[in-house]
């Protein structure tokens, strides 16, 4: 869903912007003659002032990029029937324990619950999609020049038995049955407790996995919601904790079972990225609207 969107998104805009750009701009020489030859012309006051009035009040291409606009808000509104809501937010928006919260046109989006005398907020966005795609687009063709020597380089040196041949059919299977991608969306995870501080929890969620990085704790659960550069900027001087790599392995374990008992499991791992795509169709829906009846107005 993720990948068709944005490869139907990004296509046609290289093609557009190139044919545009040859069409549209004219060559030195050209402007040169016609600066040449243009005769000299005088205008009044009034015919000035209502020139520039005209200008002011629109520009030659609002009327064309108020309809690219709108075609393209077509084109989604057509894509997001299709696809509908997915199954997996369903499923969590019925029966899952956290209260969702989602502002419209803002990145985050907020899940909440009681869990005994513990306040447990996660929070999560949508620029996980948006920084993803911005890394897949670019690729340093020094880089790239360097890959696909190498590449070559160990298709001629290595002979693959006939047993590690795999076809495209079967590879598509083995990432998907509609040949989605999966990419990792960070958790925010906070558990705060009256009189007790706060755990602070940093977690990567991806292919249905929750990933813990990081378990910091705070004696005062202010520091856990920081926001101010202040308040960051103090609580990067504090001692919160090591890295959760670095811990033994059984506390590892046990650490795992505490969050998943709160809710913080398989079922949220797999909602997360499919809610975060779905949200994110959404605000580009509404970044189209508004920005086409800005130009349009």
């Amino acid at each position: 869903m993720l990948s068709i969107r944005s490869f139907a998104r990004s296509a046609p805009r290289a093609v557009s912007r190139l044919a545009s750009s040859s069409i549209r701009r004219p060559t030195a020489g050209a402007s040169l003659i016609q600066a040449a030859w243009k005769p000299a012309q005088t205008q009044s006051a009034a015919a000035f002032s209502s020139s520039a009035l005209r200008w002011a009040k629109a520009g030659e291409g609002d009327e064309e990029l108020a309809l690219k606009l709108e075609s393209e808000l077509e084109m989604e509104n057509e894509m997001r029937d299709q696809e509908g809501v997915p199954m997996s937010v369903k499923d969590y928006h019925d029966n899952g324990p956290f209260e969702i919260i989602d502002t419209p046109g803002q990145e985050e989006v907020v899940l909440t619950r009681q869990f005994g005398d513990e306040k447990i907020q996660i929070t999560f966005s949508i620029a996980d999609i948006n920084n993803l795609d911005n890394e897949a687009d670019y690729q340093d063709p020094a880089m790239a020049d360097e890959e696909d020597a190498i590449n070559q380089g160990n298709q001629q040196d290595f002979k693959a038995a006939p047993e590690d041949s795999v076809s495209p059919a079967d590879r598509e299977g083995a990432e998907g049955e509609e040949g989605e991608r999966s990419y990792p969306a960070r958790l925010n995870i906070i558990i705060e407790k009256p009189g007790k501080g706060a755990l602070n929890v940093e977690s990567i969620v991806q292919d249905g996995m929750h990933i813990i990085e990081n378990v910091y704790y705070f004696n005062d659960a202010s520091f856990a919601y920081a926001k101010t550069p202040e308040k960051i900027h103090a609580r990067q001087d504090m001692y919160s904790g090591p890295p959760f790599a670095n811990l033994d392995e059984d506390l590892q374990v046990l650490m795992e079972r505490y969050l998943d008992e709160r809710g913080i499991n398989t079922a949220l791992a797999i909602f997360v990225p499919d809610y975060i795509d779905m949200k994110e169709q959404k605000e580009y829906l509404r970044w189209l609207s508004n920005v086409k009846d800005f130009v349009a107005a």
